[in-house]
């Protein structure tokens, strides 16, 4: 009886299991196009997000009820207040 050789043409995935040739080739056709649908920030639109990155910190810090004693919940309450008064952040 012959035993059964693979060639080696599938592939793994992330997690480990077994992936067909087809497989393998669909995967790096649909990370080329998330790769376009989801650029990585550069220039101008960086320096926006970190922008914003700052501004949202620095809002933790000073709009959190200036006690330790605050619960999570008013936390974020005054934090979403703020930025709602503060429309910027929301591109408007």
């Amino acid at each position: 009886m012959a035993i059964y050789k693979s060639t080696g043409t599938a592939g793994k995935s992330a997690s480990g299991a077994s992936m067909s040739k087809y497989d393998v080739e669909v995967e790096a056709r649909l990370q080329a196009l998330e790769k376009q649908a989801h650029p990585v920030p550069t220039g101008a639109t960086q320096k926006k997000v970190d922008d914003r990155l700052a501004a949202l910190e620095a809002a933790m810090h000073t709009h959190d009820g200036g006690s330790s004693d605050a619960t999570l919940e008013d936390k974020v309450s005054k934090i979403t207040d703020w930025l709602e008064q503060n429309t910027s952040f929301y591109g408007h």
